[in-house]
């Protein structure tokens, strides 16, 4: 008889590299648990249950907490609790849960606390269509909370992308100092196909810039940017003096109720976007080179459209997709470089809303746009975009 201890279990790894296939909420789950969250804080609602879900099962195998909250404004301010302690930190919602996190989404903005929030768009507003497809939480996720400040939003387009970009939105947020959205569409959320995730070694990460000073100098600034106008960030409890306010402050943190401050901090809260704007905004091409007619789409909007344009292309009309992976900042200079081209002759928008992206090219063009809009509830077939561009 053998007198050997049994072997212990393997550990749960956090990253399961390999090829999988998987929806697209359970490889936004993944992506987190990649990029290395440690706080999920969240509240069910349809169609982002399956993140709140997975994680409730993986996030504590791998060490990290998770808890569900009583509603969603007691979500969001929990995770900005979790990252102002150093935690990387994440929720999921729908529609109506979105609303309620706004006004902390602003606090997260004004404190400078980084977070990222997935939201799985669907047939709105109010209750609208709990498992039905939206496209408008767009405006939303960029104007949603009262005031001028700048998030990042990234739109995928795959469950792949689910997995990518929500790597990205943690990165983004340590790197920059804001909240980010991850805007899927309840199409992309359900959706399964394959999904390679990489060895843990080649996972992107970037760190949040520290501050250089050790705790107690008295010339530690928590809000003291630096060149890029990011400030280095200090974690509650590690010896810093630190103050987080969602009041005009000044670079010590503290409330600064007067018209000069407040015109420093709110243009420096904008412009620490505005000013990378080139290095953040993703999007992706498809046979633009000779296009004469541009179809602007996101999520699963531009999986139809794709599909138009190599229908149009084979009755000889020259079109191409220009695909937003980031909705904020917008893909602006793109759009202006192909106008200047001077080849393109209209731009054709499908969306499921009533205008959102639409309005974003509408301002920079002189040239036709045309509109492909549904409410919700139901994909925009390759067909009814395929009218609009060879119109």
């Amino acid at each position: 008889m053998s007198t050997q201890s049994p072997s212990k279990p393997a550990a749960t790894p956090r990253v399961r590299a390999g090829v999988h296939f998987m929806g697209g909420d359970f490889a936004c789950a993944e992506g987190a648990l990649a990029a290395g969250v440690d706080f999920f804080a969240g509240y069910p609602i349809t169609p982002s249950t399956e993140v709140c879900e997975h994680l409730a099962q993986r996030l504590p195998q791998v060490g990290g907490k998770f808890v569900q909250m009583e509603d969603e404004l007691a979500s969001i301010a929990a995770i900005i609790g979790a990252s102002a302690a150093g935690a990387r930190s994440l929720t999921a919602t729908s529609g109506p849960g979105f609303s309620l996190m706004m006004e902390n989404i602003g606090l997260a903005a004004m404190m400078e606390v980084p977070c990222v929030i997935v939201d799985v768009m669907r047939g709105s507003p109010s209750t609208g269509l709990p498992t039905g497809v939206g496209q408008a939480d767009i405006y939303q996720a960029r104007w949603g909370s009262h005031g001028d400040y700048a998030v990042i939003a990234y739109c995928p387009s795959s469950p792949q992308e689910c997995f990518d970009l929500t790597i990205q939105a943690f990165n983004a947020a340590d790197k920059y100092r804001v909240p980010v959205m991850v805007m899927m569409d309840e199409v992309i959320g359900h959706m399964t196909e394959k999904v390679v995730i990489p060895p843990a070694s080649e996972i992107p990460f970037t760190p949040r810039k520290r501050p250089s000073l050790p705790p107690g100098d008295s010339e530690y600034l928590p809000y003291m940017p630096d060149d890029d106008l990011v400030p280095p960030m200090a974690h509650a409890g590690e010896g810093y003096k630190i103050h987080m306010t969602g009041l005009t402050h000044d670079e010590r943190g503290y409330p600064a109720l007067s018209a000069e401050p407040h015109e420093k901090l709110v243009n420096r809260l904008v412009d620490k976007i505005r000013v990378h704007a080139a290095d953040i905004v993703m999007h992706e091409d498809f046979l633009l080179d000779d296009a004469e007619t541009i179809v602007v789409a996101f999520g699963c909007t531009a999986r139809s459209a794709r599909a138009a344009v190599n229908l149009a292309r084979r009755q000889g009309v020259r079109a191409g997709l220009l695909r937003p992976i980031t909705a904020w900042p917008f893909p602006t200079a793109r759009i202006k470089e192909l106008i200047a081209a001077g080849q393109v002759k209209q731009f054709v928008v499908p969306e499921i809303n009533l205008g959102q992206v639409r309005r974003e090219v509408e301002r920079l063009t002189q040239l036709p746009v045309r509109r492909v809009h549904r409410a919700g509830g139901a994909m925009i077939t390759p067909e009814t975009i395929l009218e609009a561009i060879v119109q």
